[in-house]
């Protein structure tokens, strides 16, 4: 095996080469190498100054996550932060020039370890941030100090806030990178390191501190920070503490900041918030991974798309195939509809445009990518079609009848369906092994979610293609069964079902959206409804009935029927669950709603009373745990990491606390299941214990802990 750090001698320079395939994290005898290596490059007379550099596609992007699982307790966390601070200043205090060349990304200690050097120097594809926060923990190797000493305070807090990356060009603007090399790097950076050296110029970042100097500045920017968390942070603790480290050194000087910083990254790496994120972090990779679908499993290449609908879902699916660069044709019934749905995708890209977030180049490039039809004329040359029509079964399996005449046999079929069943539109098809659900979450340019619905007869291929091409438009994509609103619905149902009932019982819509947005859910229930339609679940629930069915057993609260009979559907009337101001997505509290809830009341029998807010967490988060046992145990879901991968993803379920599984298992399944029986035995036998739920808590296990007893 070859050594993880490299050391070799170019034109008077020491080269210094991170090899740790495939990205150069940051594993144990990496940080080491780099220090042995730089230690030598110090006593070499042959070498006049250091580069910094990795080998292959990246620089660092990052450390090793599995090591932050190996840290026990609060004494090992600070003696290894110790270690490390030490080690970073030892590469600062080299007395030759260091150079760090940054090509891909350098990410969290990545950053951290650029930073230590004296200069550095990216390709224009490069990328820096500090990533940390996502996973529940501040930088803990002086990110927090040396940072803000490049950039200042404002660029910093967001950095180390929000874990974005930003591109070289801005990280040049921004203090962070010392020059752009638009050739070879290596050769960039050593005629780099050549001319600091001639001149006798290295420089600690450390000691830098002109950019911090103006303390009522920083002060300012502090609270502006702090101000913003509160509405963004939404119960994580790690934003904060990235703040308060970096308040740390710009107020008390660097041996301070690192010290809180050391104490804070302690704090939070122990903390269950960032167990939670870890585990959701490898839950999402794990996602990838189906049984029955072979890693070398060939996929279809999807060179040209196709959309039956043009309405809000059905746009906003073809301007993800724009997006990522992949001609789409946008079929309409008639040319009024499809003229709408153009208006809309155009004001999409306008309003990205009047944000800056791109050109009108860009826009004008995306735009010529959809190419309006009222017919299936070009269809036979679509690698996949996705129908995006309205929520109607038999609409639907006639609009897969006709795709399977007017596509290539080899054509992936792809529905867009939130509750149907995808083995009745396989066989309308006539090509059952192409056809494949693809649950889009609204607004489906936006949401992260693809939910990869297998039918019976789903072919492998047209499972491992639906796979590649989520990434490939930037989505996560998780493998779900076949049933009444897969994984992401039919869990959704009994959740709702809760908020309805509740409202019922006492609790009013504010108190109820109040609770779950103080969970860290970024909307409330109802909230939810206003904004995806009330209309949308109404037509379902129409649907279900006329077949003699229901989306779940218990009592069904009509209040939700009732809004859509009176034509408030929410937002786009400017009534639902609130009521809004013209052209205001402000919500409103409307009596109307108490007085239909005190209706609903009293034909169920019931007086209303007050409910506190413990009851309707508790109520809505069992509901949500107790049917994604259910879900677990028909295999509708492989995982229960997949549950909370599709939560967090297509909810905003608040990512530090894990998802609704992960958060059961955090209460721990003897005491749901507990809660389950008490509900039962309070409100009725629609509350029902699962029997995977039933069977870990007997056996004292938790969803995870025990994922394969599903």
């Amino acid at each position: 095996m070859p050594e993880l750090v490299q050391y070799t001698v170019q034109d008077d320079v020491a080269i210094v080469t991170i090899n740790n395939p495939p990205v150069n994290a940051l594993s144990p005898g990496v940080p080491e190498g780099i220090d042995t290596c730089v230690t030598r490059a110090a006593a070499d007379p042959a070498a006049k100054a250091v580069v910094l550099i990795g080998a292959g596609n990246t620089f660092i992007a990052g450390a090793d996550i599995k090591v932050f699982g190996t840290i026990p307790n609060r004494e090992v966390s600070i003696d290894r932060s110790h270690r490390v601070h030490a080690l970073l200043r030892r590469i600062e205090d080299c007395p030759k020039p260091v150079v760090c060349a940054i090509h891909g990304t350098a990410l969290g200690g990545g950053l951290e370890f650029a930073m230590a050097c004296h200069y550095r120097v990216a390709v224009p594809g490069a990328k820096v941030g500090q990533p940390e926060v996502l996973l529940g923990i501040i930088p803990g190797a002086g990110g927090t100090q040396r940072l803000p000493r490049l950039c200042g305070v404002a660029t910093s807090v967001e950095l180390c806030t929000q874990g974005q990356h930003i591109g070289a060009k801005r990280a040049l603007a921004e203090g962070i990178v010392d020059r752009i090399v638009d050739g070879d790097l290596l050769a960039g950076a050593i005629a780099f390191a050549r001319a600091k050296a001639a001149a006798g110029e290295t420089r600690k970042v450390r000691e830098q501190d002109a950019k911090i100097s103006d303390h009522a500045a920083a002060a300012a920017a502090l609270d502006a920070a702090r101000a913003s968390l509160e509405k963004t942070a939404r119960g994580a603790h790690a934003p904060y503490a990235a703040v308060q480290a970096i308040a740390a050194g710009v107020l008390h000087g660097f041996d301070a900041g690192s010290a809180r910083e050391i104490d804070l990254f302690a704090d939070c790496v122990l903390s269950a918030e960032s167990r939670n994120l870890i585990r959701l972090f490898f839950a999402e990779r794990e996602a990838a991974k189906v049984p029955g679908v072979p890693k070398d499993t060939p996929t279809a290449e999807i060179r040209a798309a196709a959309v039956v609908g043009a309405g809000t879902m059905g746009g906003g699916i073809a301007m993800n195939y724009a997006n990522a660069g992949i001609p789409v044709l946008l079929k309409e019934s008639d040319r009024a509809a499809l003229d709408r749905g153009l208006a809309t995708i155009r004001r999409n890209y306008d309003i990205s445009a009047s944000k800056g977030k791109m050109t009108p180049e860009q826009v004008n490039r995306v735009m010529s990518l959809i190419r309006p039809t009222l017919t299936y004329d070009g269809f036979d040359q679509a690698d996949i079609v996705v129908e995006a029509v309205f929520e109607n079964l038999d609409l639907k399996k006639s609009v897969f009848a006709d795709l399977g005449r007017v596509t290539r046999p080899d054509c992936v079929l792809a529905s867009n369906t939130s509750t149907l069943d995808i083995d009745q539109f396989a066989q309308s098809s006539g090509r059952p092994a192409n056809v494949i659900g693809h649950h889009f979450f609204s607004p489906a340019n936006v949401m992260k979610l693809m939910e990869i619905v297998r039918g019976r007869e789903t072919g492998s291929q047209t499972i491992a293609t639906s796979l590649k091409l989520a990434k490939k438009l930037n989505k996560v994509g998780v493998v779900v069964g076949n049933c009444f609103g897969f994984v992401a619905n039919r869990m959704l149902a009994y959740y709702m079902r809760e908020g309805y009932l509740l409202l019922e019982e006492g609790a009013s819509v504010p108190q109820i959206d109040h609770v779950l947005t103080g969970f860290g859910m970024p909307v409330g229930p109802f909230g939810m409804q206003d904004i995806a339609g009330i209309d949308v679940g109404a037509r379902i629930r129409q649907y279900l009935r006329s077949i003699g069915k229901s989306r779940l057993e218990g009592p069904e609260s009509p209040v939700p029927d009732w809004l859509y009979e009176m034509g408030r559907y929410g937002q786009k009337t400017g009534a639902g669950w609130y009521r809004y101001e013209a052209g205001s997505r402000t919500p409103i509290p409307d009596p109307l709603i108490e007085e239909l809830a005190d209706k609903a009341a009293h034909e169920r029998g019931i007086a209303r009373q007050p409910v506190s807010d413990d009851e309707i967490l508790s109520r809505i988060m069992v509901a949500l745990a107790n049917e994604g046992a259910n879900v677990l145990d028909e295999h509708i879901a492989i995982r229960p990491g997949d549950i909370d991968v599709i939560y967090a993803y297509g909810f905003g379920y608040p990512r530090h606390r894990g998802g609704p599984m992960a958060y059961a298992d955090s209460l721990g399944l003897p005491h749901v299941l507990a809660k389950v029986n008490e509900y039962r035995a309070r409100l009725g036998d629609h509350w029902q214990p699962a029997p995977l739920l039933d069977r870990l808590a007997a056996a004292g296990k938790g969803f995870y802990d025990a994922a394969g007893v599903a």
